[in-house]
């Protein structure tokens, strides 16, 4: 393919999750509703870490880290498709498509590292609680949550600049409501084989080792909870931990199914939906699921809200 080509395609038509009208207004509604509900949600765990000074430790630190995260993430991809559909327009810059998927990158991989630094953290409280305030430390917390935006960051920049390099010829047309790797794979006329191999190798290790790293904890916390005598005593750990399985299952489920397969295998009737949960449904309930279970939680945000009611 000839470098000439390179430049003929210089924006992409997001044609979002239908071409229905009908299907178009219910679906602006609901994602209006759910990046309404991600937003305050998420804002308010980290408000109410923030302000609540019980709630200074490494346990909560890397959730107030997670919950910016998810606000950053949503706002990534929700703001240009409800903005589309205000304006009626479709069309996106490739500049602008490269720094929607350099963005979503970033965040998608935050979440990855993040769930792994919180599986470790619950690993040592659970294993070694004696030791947790020695080996937990502030430093030590910072330095994972820094040593993940560093790492998220230049893996981005990898795939940015690989995409970037592709010719796009003639067809513009991205059957998504965002700029994701694999639809802009599929358009494609140039060879996309590097870029399949490092979503495979390098961006398949940076994924599947944070979820060996969530498995091998989980399974030292079992081995440490079925030693604990009362059954009280192992519903208090399970019912701490659970929270954060449940949002594990949700984000590594639809990526793998998403991004683990070569390119040609995908189709937007497939991937769209799954993209929906790990972008826009996760981010949403994590507050509720995290929150839920958590009576200091619940009591920093209960605080926090009473606090803005009354005050001046």
């Amino acid at each position: 393919m000839s470098r000439t080509n390179k430049s003929s395609v210089s924006e992409f038509l997001l044609l979002g999750l239908s071409q229905e009208p009908q299907q178009q207004q219910l679906l602006f509604v609901l994602f209006l509703s759910m990046y309404l509900a991600t937003v305050p949600g998420n804002l308010l765990i980290v408000l109410a870490i923030c302000t609540d000074s019980r709630l200074h430790t490494p346990m909560y630190f890397f959730l107030s880290n997670l919950s910016f995260v998810d606000i950053c993430f949503s706002s990534t991809t929700v703001p240009k498709m409800l903005t589309n559909h205000i304006v009626g327009s479709e069309i996106i810059s490739f500049c602008g498509c490269l720094m929607q998927l350099y963005f979503l990158i970033v965040f998608a991989y935050m979440d990855n590292f993040l769930l792994a630094v919180m599986a470790y953290d619950r690993f040592v409280a659970v294993c070694h609680p004696l030791h947790y305030r020695t080996k937990m430390t502030h430093q030590l917390s910072a330095l994972l949550v820094a040593a993940s935006w560093v790492t998220a960051n230049l893996h981005a920049l990898l795939h940015t600049l690989l995409m970037a390099r592709l010719s796009f010829c003639a067809d513009n047309k991205i059957y998504h409501y965002f700029c994701d790797v694999v639809p802009l794979l599929q358009l494609s006329c140039s060879d996309t084989h590097l870029n399949d191999m490092m979503i495979l190798t390098v961006a398949g290790l940076l994924m599947i080792a944070p979820f060996i790293c969530i498995l091998i904890s989980y399974i030292f916390i079992t081995c440490a909870v079925l030693r604990i005598p009362s059954t009280k005593g192992k519903w208090k750990v399970f019912s701490t931990c659970g929270s954060h399985l449940v949002v594990v299952s949700f984000f590594y489920g639809t990526i793998i199914a998403v991004y683990f397969n070569p390119s040609s295998s995908h189709s937007a009737e497939t991937d769209t939906p799954a993209t929906v949960l790990y972008t826009i449904v996760t981010p949403m309930l994590n507050p509720f699921i995290y929150s839920l279970r958590n009576k200091d939680l619940k009591g920093a945000l209960r605080k926090l809200v009473v606090r803005k009611k009354f005050s001046p």
